[in-house]
């Protein structure tokens, strides 16, 4: 993928910075070792080589920029740039952002697994046939959380928990389907919710 100068001049110094030092450049030494008055500007070009899939970055953390070695970049990193917000009521007006969003953003350090949805007991919760849930892996759950249960261990299902004395109330999101009432000791978590993907085709 092609790149500008500029952004050649930042990878050379990143490489340069890391092999002296040992660790990875702050976006303030960046600025002083680029010359660059405005730490807006660096973010900018951060962002688009990492877009660009030449870096990687932890967000949230300082001194998490990686080079990634010209052997194993790809044409997409599994970040997106998160372009703004979109107003969902009334148009807001349209602002550039220089943000990018990935899977560990939503999961964070987590053990997690993903599952695809098949059938509409929580279509209430708009989670619908076809989505995936970002499932964090627990063997324990609060009242009222979503969650992936095993039922009399060969049964697995995607329901709101409840904890009523000896028995559990697995709650669907749909008033067609009425709940699953289990014994306590015949049913087992797997997991909870954390977030949903949804793709249109």
């Amino acid at each position: 993928m092609a790149i500008t100068r500029r952004q050649k001049e930042i990878l050379d110094f990143l490489n340069a910075f890391v092999s002296r030092n040992g660790y990875s450049p702050s976006f303030e030494e960046i600025a002083r070792g680029m010359e660059l008055k405005s730490l807006a500007t660096v973010h900018k070009h951060i962002s688009n080589l990492e877009k660009k899939g030449l870096l990687d970055r932890v967000h949230n953390r300082s001194r998490s920029i990686d080079v990634i070695p010209p052997g194993t970049r790809t044409r997409t990193s599994d970040r997106l740039p998160l372009a703004g917000r979109i107003a969902a009521g009334k148009p807001v007006e349209a602002s550039e952002s220089y943000e990018s969003i990935s899977l560990h953003d939503v999961v964070g350090n987590r053990d997690c697994f993903a599952l695809e949805v098949r059938g509409d007991s929580m279509r209430d919760e708009h989670i619908v046939n076809g989505d995936y849930v970002l499932v964090e892996r627990t063997r324990t759950a609060r009242q009222g959380e979503i969650v992936v249960a095993l039922v009399r261990g060969t049964e697995t299902t995607l329901k709101r928990y409840y904890s009523e004395g000896n028995m559990i109330r697995l709650q669907p999101a749909n008033y067609e389907m009425d709940p699953i009432l289990v014994p306590a000791n015949h049913v087992s978590i797997q997991g909870r919710v954390l977030g949903v993907l949804r793709k249109y085709r």
